[in-house]
């Protein structure tokens, strides 16, 4: 349901696109991902968006973020916050929910498609009002890992919903050893 002359753009929610695509046992290339989606329409900006833990000396995410700003990606980050939970676990937070809403909703007026790459069901009321501003909405995400991945309601509002698992061929890679984001939580009420 693409269009070769629609304006296009992706916004990666990153840690739950990480999370849906380890759960189906692949890693996303994101050179791939970015040439698949130029190629089904004008792209006009890819976004990712990650929080980054700024106290660690070495980030695991930091040579993917490097990279995605290299090769044409808007990196959209913030510091994570750090806690201890209460049976004594380090946890690490980086909502970026609210980042990828505004960028989306300034960008409405400029595009014909957006293409979110997540799952979560806290993004439905923004699917729906870019659909009032004239915007269609793909989603990326997956219903076959288990628990699925992608919170219905927000698989029902969307105008397309892209099966991860079917792009596995075009987009994945076999899994790294050393997961890039195996740190953070996705946030998500799927």
């Amino acid at each position: 349901m693409f269009y070769k002359d629609e304006r296009l753009a992706l916004f990666i929610d990153g840690s739950n696109l990480y999370a849906a695509a380890k759960a189906l046992g692949f890693d996303i290339d994101y050179k791939l991902l970015r040439q698949e989606f130029a190629r089904r329409g004008k792209m006009v900006r890819a976004f990712y968006y990650t929080a980054l833990l700024e106290n660690d000396e070495y980030s695991p995410i930091r040579p993917l973020v490097d990279w995605l700003h290299y090769n044409g990606f808007t990196m959209v980050t913030k510091p994570a916050k750090e806690y201890t939970d209460s049976q004594g676990r380090r946890k690490v937070k980086g909502n970026m929910d609210i980042e990828l809403t505004v960028d989306a909703m300034e960008l409405a007026p400029r595009v014909d498609h957006i293409v979110l790459f997540s799952g979560d069901g806290d993004f439905r009321p923004l699917v729906e009002s870019l659909q009032r501003q004239g915007v269609r909405v793909s989603v990326v995400s997956t219903i076959r890992s288990q628990p699925p991945m992608i919170a219905d309601e927000l698989r029902r509002q969307a105008d397309n919903f892209i099966e991860l698992d079917e792009l596995r061929d075009v987009i994945g890679r076999p899994p790294r050893e050393t997961p890039v984001e195996r740190n953070f939580e996705v946030a998500s009420s799927t």
